[in-house]
């Protein structure tokens, strides 16, 4: 299959280093990785471009969704998932961790009967690791790229998802 590898990994130090990497393992897995940095565009324009087309080949999108630069998944990572679920594509998320995010916010219990940021925002209770709107129509997968090839590899990782 292709897999479109979604994620932030493409402002990594290491960032062509680590492609070669994940395409080596996609490969060991029988898999062709569609990575963000592939080609030579360097406007801003034509790399949203050039990334659109490249999801719109995938048949499954793997969505790094580790929090970045904050608590929440990269930004331009959550616009790739929207779009390749607009395509009704598969896409399958992971992260290093897969608590809930009032875990990861450090929500307080109120009064109101809610869980509350540290400046008094509402944070869903769902037990979701992410938004309601990432978590409920991915798949999720606990580690990283590896983790989600041997998922996708699994028996169990070719049930319907029903959301």
């Amino acid at each position: 299959m292709n897999l479109y590898l979604a994620g932030p990994d493409v402002f990594r130090p290491d960032a062509q280093s680590w492609a070669t990497e994940v395409r080596d393992l996609c490969r060991d897995y029988g898999h062709q990785a569609l990575v963000p940095l592939d080609g030579d565009r360097i406007a801003a324009a034509a790399i949203f471009r050039s990334n659109l087309r490249l999801i719109e080949q995938a048949e499954v999108v793997l969505a790094n969704l580790t929090p970045f630069r904050g608590a929440e998944p990269d930004s331009g990572t959550c616009v790739e998932v929207g779009y390749a679920l607009a395509l009704g594509k598969r896409v399958v998320g992971y992260a290093e961790s897969l608590c809930a995010v009032r875990e990861r916010v450090q929500a307080r219990y109120y009064m109101d009967g809610c869980y509350r940021d540290e400046r008094g925002w509402l944070v869903e209770d769902f037990a979701l690791p992410f938004n309601l709107m990432l978590a409920v129509p991915l798949e999720m997968v606990r580690g990283g790229i590896l983790e989600c090839l041997r998922y996708l590899q699994s028996a169990s990782s070719r049930a319907a998802v029903a959301y």
